[in-house]
């Protein structure tokens, strides 16, 4: 399942989605906050350019609203069992994205990116 050469194990380890070998991040710390996404120019193994176009990453705001979504539904879901206050559900709602939006960014340009670039097993440079 997390195999390389699948779409989740890219999207997981944050590696160049058509090679699968390096980190498309410069730093690797997801507690680093100024450098969560930066990212390098181009994969030095394959030679993959990660801004494919100019504004590339704006698409990735429409998944990264999603994965929020679906993070604050799980929060309520969860927090609606022990409080039936709506201050503390939304306060907890509110914690659980913050808290994950570094994890958030970088999941959100993966899977982003991973929509229009396909692995190739047998890639030379």
């Amino acid at each position: 399942m997390l195999k390389k050469g699948s779409k989740l194990y890219s999207i997981l380890t944050g590696t160049c989605p058509k090679c699968q070998n390096e980190s498309m991040y410069e730093d690797q710390n997801l507690l680093h906050l100024s450098k969560i996404i930066k990212m390098k120019e181009k994969c030095s193994h394959c030679g993959l350019k990660y801004q494919i176009e100019p504004s590339f990453f704006y698409g990735a705001m429409y998944v990264s609203y999603g994965l929020n979504v679906a993070i604050g539904i799980l929060a309520f879901i969860i927090c609606f069992q022990f409080s039936r206050s709506m201050l503390v559900n939304f306060t907890v709602i509110l914690g659980a994205i913050i808290i994950s939006f570094p994890l958030v960014m970088r999941l959100s340009r993966s899977i982003y990116i991973n929509m229009f670039v396909s692995y190739k097993k047998d890639f030379k440079k």
